[in-house]
Parts: structure tokens; C-alpha cells; sequence
């Protein structure tokens, strides 16, 4: 049987001082001479005691905590996005508390709950697959912060979001810099941010003369997504692939490799993210970089903002992208 844990009566026995000083030191220890804190810290120590969060909370009316909801943990975006948030909040002195829905919209919404349930001070939501319903009703509960999308306006939420447009006319202004006309965009399937980035794609396309070249093959965000598009796609004889994300750029790449053709010197591939390990020596991928850090301590900043100032208009912030120029584009031969 495992030994029970200390409590805060063992504290206050073995301190020689009141429960409720004990747990006046835990929640407010200016409050406390020092000569009763440092009774009350050395018998914690010696007993191992450690406070319950939940308890404080509760006490304090506040947890100290922010949620966030991740679409899923494999693309590396959103770590990196989660990163920004997590430096953030600490410097304030809050924690995070992670949740992802994967593919289950019904997940997503319980998972979400569950934060809620924490009494959590603030949301923050790294994509999702919420209706606006659902945000206007979350709005109106805690102080929420989307990142990634911009496509839904809530009042007193705010968002943060990468110029996709933008971005995507970088990366097709640079393969028609090389002489590139056939550029085919692989896109990451029906949703708003790949949305975005085709629809850069073809205007950029447009600007260029280049309308009548313009071809957009669905695909999806995964490396085994973009492997099946590309092989689609290279039945259109492209001279060059804008993928509207690293991984599924990374799965094209393998696919035109399997066919026999050298990247770049038959066909050139650009990526959008600008996730780390598209810098490593052996991808080396040309990317449209997000500042993905920064996003998250945008958000965060966003969210501690709103949790002071509630009613305050909401902010939509946009920020810019840079072309990464590396490995896999060249000139047409």
C-alpha cells in the first residue's frame, strides 16, 4: 500500500502554527512574517509536502493556468507555435495545460470541456474545427486567443494568423525569378489556411501572365499526402512544385525522386512553414518560413491582454512571412 501524501494539517502540526496561517503562506506569503514562513517552508520541505493545485485554485478563484487546444501533435508547426505560448506565459508566471482533439471534431470539443473544467484563465487555439457558434459561445466564458486562422470573426476574440496570400506569392515570384512557368501548387485539401495559400497561387499566378499555366492538384498535409499528390501532379509535366506545407513538400520531393527526376534539376519544390527540420543538410528545403515562434508569444501576449481588458475590441493580427531560399529550387534548364 502506498504511503499516504502530507497534507496541510501535517504541515502545520510539524510548523507549530494554524492551518489557515499555513495556508495563507501558500496563497498569499506577503502576508506572513517571515519568521512563520520560514517555519511553514522548512516543515513542507521536510515532510515533502507539495500544495494542490486544484485546491488553490479554488481558494484563489484563479488557477494560474492557460489551455491550449492543438489540432494534433504531429506536424511540427504547432509545436513550435506552442513553444512561443508555453515562454510567454511562463515569464508571467502561469503554466499550460495541453489538450488535442486529432480527428474527432467530438473529441476536440470534449478535450476542450475538460480545460474548462480546470477553471483554466484563458484559451489559446493552435487550429481547430469549431464552429462559429461554438467560439462565440467559448468567448463568452474565458479570454480566447486563436492562432492560425482568421477566417471566423468572434467578438472579444482575438486572432493571430500568418499572411498565407502573401506567403504564397513569395514562393511563385521566386520559382518565376528561375524561368519557372509550369508550376503546379499541391494543396493541402479543403481548408481554410490551404485555402489561402492556392488562392495566393493563383493570383500570383495571374500577375505573371502565367494564368493558363495555373494548376492546383488537391492533396493533404501529411508527407504521405503530399507523396500521393505529386504523383498525380507530374502527369502535367510541372517544372516546378509549390506545396502548401513542409511535410507533405518533404513526401512530393520523394515522390519525383522515385519517378527517376532530380530535385532541382527537373523539377523544383518550395515548401510553406519554414519548419526546423526542412533546414537540415539532407532536406534543405526552399520554404515560405512563418515566424512560428513568434505567433505563439503573439497569442499569449493577445490573451493576457484580453484577460485584463475583456471587453476591449478584438485584435486580428497578421504577420508576415520570408522566403528561405536553400536546396531544392533552381533555375529551368
Amino acid at each position: 500500500m502506498a504511503p499516504s501524501r502530507p497534507t496541510i494539517l501535517d504541515v502545520a502540526s510539524r510548523a507549530g502554527v494554524s492551518k489557515s496561517l499555513v495556508s495563507l503562506a501558500l496563497v498569499s506569503p506577503e502576508r506572513v512574517s517571515e519568521a512563520s514562513r520560514t517555519k511553514i517552508e522548512q516543515a513542507a520541505r521536510e515532510l515533502g509536502y507539495r500544495p494542490n493545485a486544484a485546491a488553490r485554485s479554488l481558494a484563489i478563484s484563479k488557477s494560474n493556468t492557460v489551455g491550449v487546444l492543438v489540432l494534433d501533435l504531429y506536424n511540427p508547426v504547432f509545436a513550435e507555435i506552442l513553444d512561443g505560448v508555453q515562454t510567454e506565459m511562463r515569464a508571467h508566471g502561469l503554466s499550460t495545460m495541453l489538450v488535442t482533439g486529432g480527428d474527432d471534431p467530438r473529441l476536440e470539443q470534449q478535450e476542450l470541456e475538460k480545460l474548462l473544467e480546470f477553471q483554466v484563465e484563458g484559451l489559446i487555439l493552435i487550429s481547430h474545427r469549431m464552429s462559429p457558434e461554438t467560439l462565440r459561445e467559448i468567448a463568452t466564458q474565458v479570454p480566447t486567443v486563436v492562432v492560425s486562422r482568421d477566417d471566423i470573426s468572434v467578438p472579444q476574440m482575438d486572432s493571430v494568423c500568418n499572411d498565407d496570400v502573401a506567403g504564397a506569392k513569395l514562393a511563385v515570384d521566386h520559382l518565376v525569378s528561375l524561368g519557372h512557368r509550369r508550376i503546379v501548387c499541391l494543396s493541402g485539401g479543403d481548408n481554410p489556411v490551404s485555402n489561402a495559400r492556392a488562392q495566393g497561387y493563383r493570383e500570383a499566378m495571374a500577375a505573371h501572365g502565367l494564368a493558363r499555366h495555373t494548376q492546383v492538384v488537391s492533396g493533404g498535409l501529411s508527407d504521405t499526402a503530399g507523396y500521393r499528390a505529386a504523383q498525380d501532379a507530374l502527369s502535367l509535366e510541372p517544372t516546378a512544385f509549390f506545396v502548401v506545407n513542409d511535410i507533405a513538400a518533404m513526401g512530393a520531393i520523394a515522390a519525383v525522386e522515385e519517378q527517376g527526376f532530380d530535385v532541382p534539376g527537373d523539377i523544383s519544390v518550395v515548401g510553406y512553414d519554414g519548419i526546423r527540420i526542412a533546414g537540415l543538410r539532407t532536406i534543405n528545403l526552399t520554404t515560405v518560413a512563418q515566424p512560428l515562434t513568434e505567433l505563439g508569444r503573439l497569442a499569449a501576449t493577445r490573451l493576457l491582454q484580453r484577460r485584463d481588458h475583456p471587453d476591449a475590441a478584438a485584435q486580428r493580427d497578421r504577420v508576415g512571412s520570408e522566403l528561405l531560399v536553400r536546396g531544392t529550387t533552381g533555375p529551368v534548364d
